[in-house]
């Protein structure tokens, strides 16, 4: 498995000091090259299952075995000062490639993501889909094997999200990673998983896996996927009661 979280539960203390229980008994597996997309309720730990997973946090009980992990954060953080070039090749600089040949695999990438021609533009001069794609394209140069999207498609307006979706499902068939994608839009976790995690009201545990065995690419309007959908929904409901 890329991916084992065994019983996690997780404790965090709020602004008053008062202790709030984020996971509670959590399990979660991911198998190499599998995009697993996780829904819930706001509050309900996905984002501390992310940094859990990639090391950021340390779990209070239950164990995590995971491939090396990078974040990528729902705003894209790209860095005002630089170009588009190398805010995606910063990884690359990070790690201690000379700038030139970090720029160098940068750039190439560049053409794969539908951004050639806007290497030396700052972030202010491009739009909220090709920042995503510039923030993924330094996600990618990370060069680690497990990718964890947090809401990487939140702040985009519908018709750019949808876009986005497509895009990251096309990219992800070129160059296979595995995923841990969380996402509040049930319809994204169903059009780009092949598997959902439903989790409950805080504290988050699993109340529902949903494996999503249809071709790619998947369309909004298959009836499949609406049926998909209206379990996912289901399972969010019926997680939230007492």
């Amino acid at each position: 498995m890329a991916v084992a979280v065994a019983d996690v539960s997780h404790v965090y203390h709020g602004r008053d000091g008062a202790e709030v229980r984020a996971l509670d008994g959590l399990w979660l597996h991911a198998a190499p090259g599998e995009l697993v997309a996780v829904v819930g309720p706001s509050g309900c730990g996905k984002s501390t299952l992310l940094e859990l997973i990639c090391k950021l946090q340390t779990p209070d009980a239950g164990t995590l075995r995971c491939a090396p992990a990078v974040l990528m954060a729902q705003r894209d953080l790209l860095l005002p000062w630089l170009s588009a070039v190398d805010n995606a090749a910063l990884a690359l600089r990070i790690a201690g490639k000379p700038r030139a040949e970090a720029r160098a695999c940068a750039a190439a990438l560049f053409a794969e993501l539908g951004l050639d021609g806007f290497q030396r533009a700052r972030p202010h001069e491009l739009s909220g889909g090709m920042r995503q794609r510039v923030a993924f394209a330094r996600t990618l140069l990370s060069g680690k094997p497990l990718l964890c999207l947090d809401e990487p498609f939140g702040a985009l307006d519908a018709i750019t999200r949808g876009e986005m979706q497509d895009w990251l499902a096309s990219t992800l068939a070129r160059d296979p990673r595995t995923v841990v994608l969380v996402t509040h839009d049930v319809e994204e976790a169903i059009l780009l998983g092949d598997r959902v995690a439903v989790l409950s009201h805080r504290p988050g545990h699993v109340v529902a896996e949903l494996q999503v065995q249809l071709a790619r690419p998947r369309a909004r309007t298959d009836p499949d996927v609406l049926a998909l959908r209206e379990q996912a929904l289901g399972a969010l409901g019926a997680g939230g009661r007492r």
